[in-house]
């Protein structure tokens, strides 16, 4: 886990030893599994460890330290799985609807003793009534459709001053564009669009962070755009 380690302080990302056996644990997990089910495309770990565990850190430091979260679309467990590790604190739910990956899901956080993890069978369309009444903090999508159709499923579980963490790919600019009126429905705004590329990777990548506005901020907002011909 030394390579995990080392990449991730590139991008301002502290695992501590307890952080850095979890993912060891995880890393053996998810290549024996993956041996007989199909959980990844990946086929060796190093790829494993940059591209699933290191890609899903990224927008760790812009994140609250506590809250709830939902990881939409969690597959075996990326980007929600190592976020709760690295911070232990946030009360998680891992939405994913295939029954092989669920099962995986429910093994690891067993044997990680991983505490205040709820992994649900469903889609996001389909099983609010299963998801935190009082929505969430922070809720987390990668790779689960294009933007507009993320952000329309997704905002509505989204807390008022909540963050909803999209990863993009090179078109992360277009993608931002094409979404800015399923934004403006559901009181989104671009708070931060961070590029940056992974190791050995020569493609640019996004993560980026929208935040609901409080209805007040979201009001004012529009009123001093409208005093602007």
């Amino acid at each position: 886990m030394g390579v995990l380690s080392s990449h991730a302080k590139r991008y301002g990302i502290e695992l501590n030893g307890v952080q850095l056996e979890r993912f060891q644990l995880y890393l053996d997990e998810l290549w024996g599994w993956n041996q007989k089910i199909n959980l990844t495309g990946l086929r060796n770990k190093e790829s494993m460890l940059v591209e699933l565990f290191l890609d899903s850190l990224i927008p760790a430091p812009f994140l609250p330290r506590e809250g709830r979260m939902l990881d939409v679309g969690s597959g075996a467990g990326f980007p929600g799985v190592p976020l709760k590790i690295h911070n232990p604190r946030l009360e998680t739910d891992l939405l994913e609807i295939n029954a092989k990956r669920v099962s995986f899901l429910r093994h690891i956080i067993r044997l990680m003793k991983l505490e205040g993890v709820r992994v649900i069978r469903g889609r996001i369309e389909k099983e609010g009534g299963m998801l935190h009444p009082d929505g969430y903090h922070i809720i987390t999508a990668r790779a689960l459709a294009p933007l507009p159709q993320t952000v329309g499923w997704c905002a509505p579980f989204l807390r008022q001053g909540g963050i909803l963490v999209g990863f993009l790919g090179a078109r992360a600019g277009e993608d931002l564009k094409e979404s800015r009126e399923v934004f403006e429905k559901h009181g989104l705004m671009l708070e931060r669009e961070h590029p940056y590329s992974l190791p050995g990777k020569r493609s640019e990548r996004s993560s980026v962070i929208l935040r609901r506005e409080e209805q007040g901020m979201r009001i004012r907002r529009k009123q001093r755009e409208a005093s602007f011909p």
